[in-house]
């Protein structure tokens, strides 16, 4: 059937529903160019102001899925599990959840994006490692699993198309924050990538898109009631992202943080907080472990064997990993002291993730180039007691480190009498 796409504009922005036949006509023709790009901002500007029902966001994610090709891993054994963050700083949860979970022989077919703004990317990340590679075909990407139990790899131009040119319209046009949206743009990528069961990992808090829990509730159940509609098992965990998540933030030092973790030498807590994630992953894919065993994979060195072999397979050099655990080599370190003894009541990941990004760690734009070795490591994190002079924090930049700098991470830092706890996880939808 045959519409003007002026009237379908009309019929949301009177707070209309579009039919199944509607939506796949506006997609459909958006990605073959018949519909412009300004008909479609005016029609997100008018599904931001007015929504859309559950069932018109599920209609909208699969005509994405099925704007492009969809990955067919039905060759690989076993349950294929997925994993998404909704972004934050200093987030190198893949990197560490995804070779842990495969050490239990569950297969992890995972595409990851780069970052941008003040939210680090997984890629990014990745390419801190001398020689490593994400672009695969399909089929290599299929072989690898198949081979390691694992790959992470960028995500193909091939799958879902409307999302990609759609997002980058939202991207201008002030329409991204906006959960049918986002729900479908996330959903759409994960549906088309194959795996059978996906953990969504929904931040919230400062450092994330979604500001309150409510929100970010919201856009949990909008998803998971997608990824089950079309019979994938999908779970979303809330997770607080009101400081940066673990103590480094940037690429290569993160990278450090995750081998380390890898290799059982991080905080408990952190550690914990992988492990709990990663329970969920092998429920998902039909293994019950308990937190204990799984933590033993830290201890005896199959989580990191695992990672080893994912970075062979991808052409990167895993012998590059004392090199790469170095000192950060950058022309300005600047080492910042507490001004005040007491105790860690904020570290507002907003602002210490856009100090990294203005210290090269990250993209204004997507033109930009990552400097690997630039970032923030922190030495206290909410909660911790300090003392007047005790390290707190060091920036780390190839670029000068201005006072103005200094003053943005000191105005992300509070220090009070109260001590304050913080869980990671906040709550879990299934």
């Amino acid at each position: 059937m045959t519409y003007r796409m002026v009237d379908l504009i009309q019929k949301k922005r009177d707070g209309g529903a579009f039919s199944k036949s509607e939506i796949d006509w506006m997609i459909e023709n958006y990605v073959n160019g018949t519909v412009p790009d300004y008909q479609m901002s005016a029609l997100a500007m008018a599904i931001y102001f007015k929504g859309m029902t559950t069932q018109e966001t599920a209609y909208l994610t699969m005509a994405m899925v099925h704007s492009g090709k969809e990955f067919d891993l039905s060759t690989i054994s076993g349950i294929k599990v997925d994993k998404h963050s909704t972004g934050g700083v200093g987030d190198k949860v893949t990197l560490i959840l995804a070779p842990l979970v495969a050490s239990f022989g569950v297969p992890v077919a995972k595409m990851s994006g780069r970052g941008l703004g003040h939210t680090g990317g997984t890629l990014d990340k990745l390419e801190s490692i001398p020689g490593f590679k994400f672009e695969k075909t399909e089929e290599e990407f299929i072989k690898q699993v198949k081979e390691t139990g694992i790959a992470i790899i960028g995500q193909s131009d091939e799958l879902v198309k409307a999302d990609k040119l759609l997002y980058a319209l939202r991207d201008v046009t002030a329409t991204v924050d906006i959960i049918p949206l986002i729900a479908s743009s996330v959903m759409s990528k994960k549906i088309a990538a194959g795996s059978d069961a996906i953990l969504l990992d929904v931040t919230v808090g400062d450092g994330a898109f979604m500001k309150s829990v409510d929100d970010a509730r919201l856009l949990a159940q909008t998803m998971v009631d997608l990824g089950k509609s079309v019979g994938r098992e999908t779970v979303a965990v809330i997770t607080n992202m009101s400081q940066p998540l673990g103590f480094a933030i940037g690429n290569r030092n993160e990278m450090t943080e995750a081998v380390n973790t890898l290799q059982g030498n991080a905080p408990k807590e952190f550690q914990v907080f992988i492990a709990e994630l990663a329970q969920i992953m092998l429920q998902l894919a039909g293994l019950e472990k308990s937190i204990t065993e799984i933590l033993e994979h830290f201890n005896n060195g199959l989580a990191y064997k695992k990672f080893v072999e994912m970075v062979k397979a991808q052409g990167g050099d895993p012998y590059a990993f004392e090199q790469l655990t170095a000192p950060l080599k950058v022309k300005y370190q600047v080492d910042i002291h507490a001004k005040a003894s007491g105790f860690i009541s904020e570290e507002k990941a907003l602002g210490i993730g856009l100090l990294a990004m203005k210290l090269g760690a990250g993209r204004a734009t997507k033109a930009d180039e990552i400097d690997f070795e630039a970032g923030v490591t922190l030495t206290k994190k909410v909660g911790d007691r300090v003392e007047v002079g005790e390290l707190i924090a060091s920036l780390y930049s190839n670029r000068e480190i201005t006072d103005e700098l200094v003053a943005e991470f000191n105005d992300s830092l509070v220090i009070s009498d109260q001590q304050i706890e913080q869980k990671e996880i906040i709550e879990i939808i299934r």
